[in-house]
């Protein structure tokens, strides 16, 4: 830490009060600047730069990373991304807080949010469909509508104008799917090597996000560039501070990234359709060099279609249980160990091939010898192939993966295919993921600060660790911090857990909470009620209505209108002083914000615990049982924890607010783990029925 740094952040924090209204000096946001700031210049550790930091709400944690990070990264010459995994985050950093930031400091400094490639339209491709270039109808998959034409002139001439960027968030309105998809940038045909692609949407985007010294992007976009080894989208992980603010969500993220799912019978026929275009897509690049690639990639689709058919052909529907079919211990018979890797040595030589041809096409038309009007389509056409083609040989690459002597094995199943008679697709998960981000990032990144309101289950930072890949031992340097929110709980709020004649798991539960919720609703006040299923919120619903109607009461459910829609309308019966009753499930249990009177009494129906019906959460806990351990206590308990916390989380959003939260669960009092589950909670002034 030099003088620069420190000075940087008593000058931010000294103008911080002159730039709010009401301003409060909090000790706990002094405190998370001061650790973040001393983490990352290696006070503690001088490589394992790692901060793991739970803020309650109300802390202001937002501001404190930008006060500790942004100046460390500027006077070391480092690049900041700050990765979310909500978009109203990422609207809240771009458009209020970096904004407040900047005004706070003496020192320039540039940020800008980040988006991948699918965000942004390819020119050439707009060029062409608009008819710009005499139409290229052929972009289509059907044939568009007059206005769909119409709608890609205009952004032609706007994008031509400069009254564009090529970003679809941008455009004032929404642009259809089908649209969207005929010019779309894509990895395989907009190639910055192309004269005409260097003035692309996504490629200046690209340039201005090399210049920036801040970077805002989500879990996905940083997970992508990872798996593209680092520095292809974002900033080189060896040059940048990371922080992942809502972190709870990246273990998660970083498994889907490492999933890969296809089709037997419905790759068989895209295959098919590869083999019939192949001909014409490689007869534009140099017919010398072209034809040893061409007879590869004929050759390996000759030999990957029997193949998948002969997969297809060996399984017996009659033998899934609820059409799946599940590998115990991620072990597969040996005929599927052998079929997986033919299919993945075939499939990896195939997409190498046609990757090869698109690059002999590229060269051509990069040296003027073929017209980029010609190439285009043919491009876009090999780079809708290839992405296919990439995606088959991943997941037969890990379904033929050895086993693992250390470490848990990967979850792989076979389901039927709802969309195609006959057909089947083929999974593949990994059921960890930390030893790969420990890998990709922890070990590489200058530093990492990881924050959220809710990293700890049942008061302890042990799962979340399993789950990242973050070292939980304390003599490797990472730092730990837990920092409760300044709220007044005790006075302010009352956590009841009433006496219920059933427990959640009892068939007449739902009828019972039909008849026993209205008298825990309060009238004229705001009222959110969440389930932990969206069928039993549907059934109370139902069943209630007639009697909220009589009362003039009123009832919004989760998925009858959207989600803004629904906000909209509670807080206008509010203003007018009405009763309103939001039902919602776990989506409304995270990220929704009704400060004040917005949210004056919510009531949880059960304990979140999620039942483990995915293929992935079956095998994790098939592979704790192996190991000696119990599933429950090790998965389903401490991710329950965490989703109780961000449940009563929505009741106090700032310091004057109050309430009282009802949950209708006893198992919080009768089984032994309850007390653990709600003693992690904030501290409530309790009643016990």
């Amino acid at each position: 830490m030099n003088h620069k740094i420190q000075e940087a952040i008593r000058h931010s924090y000294k103008n911080l009060h002159h730039q709010l209204d009401n301003f409060i000096p909090r000790r706990a946001q002094n405190y998370l600047v001061a650790e973040i700031t001393k983490t990352l210049c290696g006070d503690y550790h001088k490589s394992n730069r790692l901060i793991v930091a739970e803020a309650g709400t109300g802390i202001g944690k937002s501001l404190a990373y930008l006060m500790a990070a942004i100046p460390v990264a500027k006077f070391n010459n480092r690049k900041v991304v700050i990765s979310t995994a909500t978009v109203a985050l990422q609207e809240q950093l771009i458009n209020k807080d970096l904004p407040l930031y900047r005004r706070l400091v003496d020192f320039e400094f540039s940020f800008i949010l980040a988006k991948g490639r699918q965000r942004y339209c390819c020119a050439e491709k707009l060029a062409a469909a608009s008819g710009a270039d005499d139409g290229q109808i052929a972009m289509f998959e059907t044939k568009p509508k007059k206005s769909d034409i119409q709608l890609l002139e205009r952004m032609y001439k706007a994008l031509c104008e400069n009254k564009w960027d090529g970003d679809r968030d941008s455009w004032p309105k929404p642009i259809k799917d089908d649209v969207w998809q005929s010019i779309v940038s894509d990895k395989h045909s907009c190639n910055n090597g192309l004269p005409a692609h260097r003035g692309c949407p996504f490629q200046k985007a690209r340039s201005e996000l090399d210049k920036a010294d801040v970077v805002i992007a989500n879990h996905s976009l940083v997970m992508a560039d990872l798996d593209l080894g680092g520095g292809v989208i974002l900033s080189e992980p060896e040059n940048t501070i990371y922080v992942f603010d809502e972190a709870h969500h990246l273990p998660k993220v970083a498994r889907d990234h490492s999933s890969a799912s296809a089709s037997l019978k419905g790759a068989a026929a895209w295959l098919e359709t590869l083999n019939k275009n192949s001909n014409k897509i490689s007869s534009l690049a140099d017919p010398k060099r072209v034809d040893r690639f061409l007879t590869e990639l004929q050759n390996g689709i000759s030999e990957i279609i029997p193949s998948l058919n002969n997969v297809a052909r060996q399984l017996d529907p009659a033998g899934f249980k609820e059409n799946r079919l599940r590998f115990e211990h991620g072990e597969l018979p040996q005929w599927l160990v052998e079929q997986s890797k033919e299919l993945k040595t075939v499939c990896t030589k195939a997409a190498q091939a046609l990757a090869k041809i698109t690059d002999l096409i590229s060269e051509r038309v990069k040296e003027g010898e073929v017209s980029p009007r010609l190439a285009e389509p043919a491009l876009a056409e090999a780079g809708f192939f290839l992405q296919r083609l990439e995606n088959l040989a991943k997941v037969w690459n890990l379904m033929a993966e050895p086993s693992r002597d250390k470490g848990a094995p990967l979850a792989r199943w076979i389901e039927t295919n709802p969309e195609r008679e006959l057909d089947f697709v083929v999974s593949v998960s990994p059921l960890e993921v930390g030893w790969s981000l420990d890998q990709q990032l922890w070990s590489k990144c200058v530093g990492a600060v990881l924050t959220s309101a809710t990293l700890r289950a049942l008061n302890s930072f042990n799962f979340f660790c399993q789950q990242s890949g973050v070292s939980y031992n304390k003599d490797e340097g990472t730092q730990f911090l837990a920092l409760a929110s300044p709220f007044d709980y005790q006075e302010n709020a009352e956590l009841i857990v009433p006496k219920t004649k059933y427990e959640p798991q009892a068939p007449e539960f739902t009828d019972y909470l039909s008849k026993e919720l209205i008298h825990w609703l309060v009238p004229d006040k705001a009222n959110l009620v969440l389930f932990a299923s969206y069928w039993q919120m549907n059934q109370v619903a139902d069943a209630m209505q007639t009697e909220l109607t009589k009362k003039g009461w009123q009832l919004q459910v989760q998925g009858d209108s959207s989600r803004i829609e629904i906000i909209k309308n509670h807080k206008k019966a509010i203003e007018n002083g009405k009763t309103s009753i939001l039902f919602g499930t776990g989506s409304f249990s995270e990220g929704l914000d009704l400060p004040g009177n917005l949210l004056e009494n919510l009531i949880i129906t059960k304990i979140p615990f999620a039942v483990p019906t995915s293929p992935v959460e079956e095998a994790h806990a098939e592979y704790i049982e192996s190991r000696g351990g119990n599933p429950f206590m090790q998965i389903a308990v401490p991710e329950a924890s965490k989703k109780l916390i961000q449940s009563v989380g929505r009741l106090l959003r700032k310091e004057q607010d109050s309430g009282k939260v009802v949950i209708f669960d006893r198992r919080l009092v009768t089984k032994r783990y309850g007390k653990a589950l709600l003693d992690s909670l904030p501290p409530f002034k309790r009643r016990i029925d």
